[in-house]
């Protein structure tokens, strides 16, 4: 008999780490699909709130937000490339970062519609994959016509501001939880691990979390 699991995935669609930890998550929990039961709910979390329109060039806000040269960057984009590899996650070039508060009231409404995780991986795969600007209504919009939602719903919602103030007190919710960084995955609204994790790690995790579950 499979045993239930509630994931809360907290993350930010410009964060690559969050990309390769929803791979790497998915992995695991294919591989337990027989003893598990697991419902993954996608939580906003913004790494560059303040980001205007047009966004900012990755080498540019990376080297001033974090004093990295544009040598190490491409460093780090290559080993973020194999690492996604690893998992089925393919990289493509992402020349510039881009504000993703729009992209999050549409995943809250895409979650009241039982589409949420399916819009989270497309959009992961535009931002990440195509370097799309997904602060773009009409690629948001594409998206999630992708995933079988409404088109015209999807531009009502973006264009009246929809799901804001809910967007925001989830954010809030979480970083007065202590989340700082992303991703920050809870099981069982008890157990956190942060980061891109390896499948193996995520795999034993939920193997001993079902144990301890079966026990209590």
């Amino acid at each position: 008999m499979k045993q239930t699991l509630r994931i809360d995935f907290v993350s930010d669609i410009a964060c690559p780490w969050c990309a390769i930890g929803l791979s790497s998550l998915n992995l695991a929990l294919e591989r337990l699909r027989d003893t598990v039961d697991a419902q993954i709910v996608v939580h906003p979390f913004e790494l560059n709130p303040q980001m205007g329109p047009g966004g900012e060039s990755v080498v540019e806000y990376l080297g001033k937000k974090y004093g990295r040269t544009p040598e190490q960057i491409a460093e780090t984009q290559a080993m973020i490339r194999e690492r996604g590899a690893s998992v089925g996650f393919a990289f493509g070039p992402r020349e510039h970062i881009y504000n993703t508060f729009d992209a999050h009231r549409l995943l809250h409404w895409a979650g009241i519609e039982g589409k949420q995780l399916a819009l989270k991986l497309a959009l992961l795969r535009a931002y990440h994959g195509e370097g799309k600007d997904t602060s773009d209504h009409a690629v948001l919009v594409a998206a999630a016509q992708s995933v079988g939602l409404d088109a015209d719903q999807a531009r009502e919602i973006l264009a009246s501001g929809q799901y804001a103030d809910e967007v925001r007190a989830e954010e809030h919710e979480y970083q007065a939880a202590g989340v700082q960084s992303v991703p920050a995955i809870i099981f069982n609204q008890q157990y956190l691990i942060s980061g891109g994790q390896p499948v193996e790690t995520f795999e034993q995790a939920i193997q001993q979390i079902l144990a301890e579950s079966a026990k209590a």
